[in-house]
Parts: C-alpha cells; sequence; structure tokens
C-alpha cells in the first residue's frame, strides 16, 4: 500500500477530496517539517549563528518531492517520531560544510510542534473561507424567509409557532460563533523552539547572545504567533485548536440535525438542493450533506476527548502525551474541513418548503395558538375558566377531528371576538421578524 493509498479517504467521505484533506496529507505535514526546519537555519543564519550559505543550502534541499515519505514514516518507527528521519535525510541532501546547521540547537518536539501548527494555520484558513461561505448563504435564506410561518417544535412536537428565517437566522450565529473562535485560535497559534528540556541552552552554547529572542524570530519568520515559553508540556496551543473545532463540529452538527429531521418524507419543509441516491431504492434523494456532518460532529467529541486527556504531560518532556496528539488532531482538522465545505454546500442548494411548512401548522387544527388563547381569553372569561374551556376544546377538536375556530365560534361569551385572527398561526411569530433582524445585523 503507498502513503496516497493510506490517506486517499476511501472510508471518509465526509473529508475526500476536500482542500483541509490536501492540507493534510503525510506530504503536507513533510513540507510542514521541511518549512519548519529551514526556517530554523535561516533565523540563526540572521542572528550570526549559522553562514548564509548554510541557510540557503538547507532552504533549497527543504523540497518534499526530494523525499520519500512512505520510507520516512517506517524509519521514525525507531525514534518513535518522523523528525528524527527527516532530519537525516535532510541532513544528507544539503553539502557537506551546512550540515552542522541542520536542525542545530532544536530537539525533535520543536519541529513536530511547529510543523503541527503550520498545518493547522494552512487547514484553518480554508475552515474559515467555507465557514463565510455557510454564514452568506444562511444570511440570504434568513432574509428571504423572515416571515415565513412554520411550526416550532419542542422536545420532537408543535410547540408555538416560529419562522423559518429565525431558524436560519439561528443557525448563521453558530457558524458566525464557529467562525469568530476558529479565528482567534488561528492568530495564536504558535511555534515551538525550547532546546532538550524547554531551557534554549544549546542555542546559548552555539553563540547566541539572547536566546530568549530566537523563539519570536523563529515564530515570525514562520508566521505563527511568538510563545511565551516553551510549550513542550504546556498544551495550550493544542487544547485551544481541539477546542475550536470540536465547537465548530457542533455548530454545523445543529444544521445538519436539523435539515435531517425536516427532510424526512413525513416533514419534507426543506430539501437538499443536491440529495445523494441509494444503491437498491432509485426513488431516494438522501440528504448526503447533512449526514456527512452530522457523522463528523459524531465524532469530534472523542478526538478532543484525547488531545485534552495528553494536557496531563509530564515532565519537561512527555513520553506518549505528545505522540498521542498526532493522528487524532489529523483526523479531527480533516473532519470539521470537510464537514464546513459539506455545510457550505447544503446552505447554499437547501430548497425551503413553504407552503407545506404552512399545511403543517394546521396538524393540530389551531391548537398550536393554544398559548396565545389562553393569554388571549384569560381577561374575557377569567383564567380558571379559559383554561378549562380550552383543556375541553383541545380534546374535542382531537376528537371529533374538528378545528378549535370552529368550535371557539359557538362559544356564546366569545361572540364578537375574531376568533379566525386569534387561531391564525402566521399571527402570532412574536417577535422572530425583529430577531431575525437584529442577528443579521452581525457580521
Amino acid at each position: 500500500m503507498t502513503a496516497a493509498d493510506s490517506g486517499a479517504g476511501l472510508l471518509a467521505p465526509g473529508w475526500a477530496g476536500a482542500e483541509a484533506a490536501a492540507e493534510t496529507t503525510d506530504t503536507a505535514f513533510l513540507r510542514a517539517l521541511l518549512d519548519a526546519e529551514a526556517a530554523l537555519t535561516r533565523v540563526q543564519s540572521a542572528a550570526g549563528l549559522a553562514p548564509a550559505e548554510a541557510a540557503r543550502a538547507v532552504t533549497q534541499a527543504a523540497e518534499p518531492a526530494r523525499f520519500d515519505v512512505a520510507s520516512l514514516a517506517v524509519e521514525a518507527r525507531g525514534g518513535g517520531n518522523p523528525v528524527i528521519p527527516v532530519v537525516a535525510a535532510l541532513t544528507q541532501a544539503v553539502g557537506e560544510e551546512h550540515r552542522p546547521y541542520v536542525h542545530r540547537g532544536a530537539t525533535s518536539q520543536d519541529i513536530m510542534d511547529t510543523a503541527t501548527m503550520l498545518v493547522a494555520r494552512r487547514v484553518l484558513a480554508v475552515v474559515l473561507a467555507d465557514l463565510e461561505r455557510c454564514a452568506r448563504a444562511l444570511a440570504a435564506l434568513a432574509a428571504e424567509h423572515r416571515d415565513t410561518p412554520m411550526a416550532g417544535r419542542t422536545l420532537t412536537q408543535h410547540a408555538v409557532p416560529t419562522t423559518f428565517g429565525l431558524k436560519a437566522a439561528g443557525w448563521r450565529a453558530l457558524v458566525l460563533d464557529a467562525r469568530d473562535r476558529v479565528g482567534r485560535v488561528r492568530e495564536s497559534l504558535p511555534a515551538q523552539l525550547g532546546g532538550a528540556a524547554g531551557t534554549l541552552a544549546a542555542f546559548t552554547a552555539y553563540g547566541a547572545g539572547d536566546a530568549t529572542a530566537l523563539p519570536g524570530a523563529y515564530a515570525r519568520e514562520l508566521g505563527l504567533a511568538e510563545p511565551v515559553l516553551p510549550w513542550h508540556t504546556l498544551r495550550t496551543p493544542v487544547a485551544d485548536l481541539a477546542g475550536c473545532l470540536a465547537f465548530a463540529a457542533g455548530a454545523l452538527g445543529k444544521l445538519a440535525a436539523d435539515v435531517l429531521t425536516l427532510s424526512r418524507t413525513e416533514i419534507a419543509e426543506v430539501s437538499e438542493g443536491r440529495g445523494g441516491g441509494s444503491s437498491a431504492m432509485p426513488h431516494k434523494a438522501n440528504p448526503v450533506r447533512s449526514t456527512l456532518i452530522a457523522a463528523a460532529a459524531r465524532r469530534a467529541p472523542q478526538l478532543v476527548a484525547t488531545l485534552y486527556g495528553s494536557l496531563v504531560a509530564e515532565d519537561e518532556r512527555p513520553a506518549g502525551a505528545w505522540h498521542a496528539e498526532w493522528e487524532p488532531l489529523r483526523d479531527l482538522l480533516r473532519l470539521v474541513g470537510g464537514a464546513a465545505r459539506d455545510a457550505a454546500e447544503l446552505a447554499e442548494g437547501l430548497r425551503v418548503h413553504a407552503d407545506t411548512m404552512r399545511a403543517h401548522l394546521d396538524l393540530t387544527r389551531g391548537l398550536i395558538v393554544s398559548e396565545r388563547l389562553s393569554a388571549e381569553l384569560a381577561p374575557v372569561l377569567g383564567r380558571a375558566r379559559a383554561k378549562d374551556l380550552l383543556t375541553s376544546l383541545a380534546r374535542r377538536a382531537y376528537e371529533e377531528g374538528r378545528d378549535l375556530a370552529e368550535l371557539l365560534a359557538h362559544e356564546p361569551k366569545l361572540k364578537g371576538v375574531d376568533v379566525s385572527a386569534l387561531v391564525d398561526p402566521s399571527r402570532y411569530t412574536g417577535c422572530a421578524g425583529d430577531l431575525t433582524d437584529r442577528a443579521l445585523e452581525r457580521r
């Protein structure tokens, strides 16, 4: 099996073919490892700790195409991480006189952590773009359907009327929350540079006048944030990254869960613009985008649990805790990257069936506005009498198959009351329109 075969995503249609998948391949990680190594030599050259020729030589040699990813993966077993064989191969690739300046002063975790932050930064750029796409499409849906009435559902049952515009605005609010969290974390992703035990001692030994300035210079060279301290066992950056990704997965999962419910055959209030087919049933148009997003949302919390568990890292460099992060973090980046792509496509193509929504408001024969009737009739009949009357009429509406408006019209004490207006669900959406407008003001 080739390295490409192992990461093609045959069992992962949620992220297969996504731009986030391309940014998390073994080759993409190799590129980040080499970028980290080359930047390290350049920064030391700028500080007078390495010749300019060495910096150029290492940078020129640090081309992923020159290295065999599959072989490096197997060789990584020897030292327990991929940096060791990468450094060995890179050292061989530069001229002999420049070899002493490859990986000089650094430890494997410096390079691996920095490369991981580079990969995360690149993936999060893609995720942010797709979250913006999704938010724009949801804003358009919310504006278009600001006053489209539909049944609000609580504990699976019809509750009171709402609007589809408010529902879409709520989805958008979650997407924007995810965007903001992802954006903040992306800007805070730090480089890692501490040496063997986080003291920068080797750089001092090699002649650095102020070794504490090197992590900041290294971070700027790579476009990452400057770390306050080496964070080999202070895993806040990974925990923050995991947290924002988990939130994004859950936020998009809420959108997917609602679409899956509303697109059921017996509900059919929305449908995906491009449903997927069935291998056995030609009539089906499955909500595939929503299904894949929901799958990602179900997997994300378990992956995050592993990353949070790795916060408990002993000593100045851990055995196992750091190593346990690599695969779940890549899986999480891929899942959220794929989910954001699918959510953008879902929102852009979602079909809203307003006539069906309106028809469903009548399924309870007017009882969906019983809350309003209780409030409106209490001054006319008295609170206790109004409650007793509505309870009795609700039972009759179900048993006799009659509309609540018809039954209310025969009540002598309600003569002169515009019963039809009171039971019209489209006139009892509260402040849904105003709330939608308020939500759409957010940028």
